[in-house]
């Protein structure tokens, strides 16, 4: 606690990356440094951009021990409250980077936030009419913890990470250390053996599909043989390719109950399937339509048999709710 209270948060903008070897040697694999380096200052742009803050990091000379390297991280435009963001952008990148995928990063930083604007520094700021901006930070941090925790830039550039340094069995361990600008006083020191390196590697690029109800899509180019054929359509605006899952609406086309026309369109129940990747970020891998609701002849709409059903159910199950809902009300 001392060295806290000694150190200014203005100074806090230093973080040393440490690889511990299983030798006594300084040396590493040029190509296994480069990549861990890459992906680490990558999650430092990217937590930055979430802040909308441009910064500029810069490197310092290696020193012994294992392979230590320092990352000084600044603001483009230094101001007071630029150079308390920058801060807090180091402070949350330890706490991101030491954070398995499984555990939740809101939680890991809440304590860190805390902590951090219990700062004497900070409490002097706000003594000099910076009140009003640090409470904006406050503001912005709690919106921004929830962007963090959903980013799948971060997610994916701290798996990469972790995967080189797995795949390198000299590293027994990685310390990440946050300093004062001129490195007399480290504090929290955050450390990850190699036995948890795995807890940090995505299992899978691939993400949660999206759903979406009622998406309307114009009919391009219908599939009318049997087979796994794409159909082509439009979707705000856009070409996509998309899988016909509904065997029910598949079959009224084949026999010929629906006839597609220029500007024909469906309103169907659209799956949006999505990975990442290795620079995490998200792109569409395919398109699935699994039910349709309906069609449209000269912008008629015409409910399908699967759609009636579907529009059926949900009727049902609100009135259910809006029963339940009453029976309660009388209870009271």
């Amino acid at each position: 606690m001392g060295i806290e209270n000694e150190i200014s948060i203005i100074d806090r903008r230093t973080i040393e990356l440490h690889n511990w070897f299983t030798d006594n040697t300084h040396l590493m694999d040029a190509v296994v440094q480069n990549k861990c380096e890459y992906e680490f200052l990558g999650i430092i742009r990217e937590i930055a951009s979430v802040f909308k803050i441009v910064i500029i990091i810069e490197t310092e000379p290696l020193a012994d021990g294992g392979l230590r390297r320092w990352f000084k991280v600044a603001a483009k435009d230094e101001n007071k409250k630029a150079t308390i963001t920058v801060a807090l952008i180091v402070a949350f990148l330890t706490s991101i980077i030491v954070t398995p995928i499984t555990t939740s990063i809101s939680k890991a930083t809440e304590k860190l936030i805390e902590k951090f604007f219990e700062d004497p520094e900070i409490n002097k700021l706000e003594k000099e009419k910076l009140k009003l901006e640090i409470e904006k930070l406050r503001q912005e941090i709690s919106k921004n913890s929830q962007q963090l925790e959903e980013n799948s830039v971060i997610k994916k550039k701290k798996s990469n990470f972790y995967e080189v340094l797995e795949k390198y069995p000299k590293v027994e361990k990685v310390s990440f250390l946050v300093s004062d600008s001129n490195k007399k006083e480290r504090y929290n020191e955050q450390v990850v053996y190699r036995r948890s390196f795995k807890e940090f590697i995505l299992v899978s690029d691939e993400l949660e599909p999206t759903e979406i109800d009622n998406a309307v899509i114009e009919i391009i180019s219908p599939v009318l043989k049997k087979g796994n054929y794409k159909w082509m359509g439009i979707y705000n605006g856009e070409p996509i390719p998309f899988s016909m899952k509904s065997k029910e609406f598949k079959t009224l086309v084949q026999v010929g109950e629906i006839k597609f026309k220029n500007g024909t369109a469906i309103n169907c129940h659209l799956v949006v399937h999505k990975k990442i990747d290795n620079e995490g970020v998200e792109r569409i891998t395919s398109f699935e339509v699994t039910r349709v609701n309906n069609y449209f002849e000269n912008d008629k709409p015409i409910e399908t048999p699967e759609g009636r059903r579907h529009r059926q159910k949900k009727e049902g199950e609100k009135q259910q709710l809006n029963l339940f809902t009453k029976d309660n009300d009388k209870e009271k």
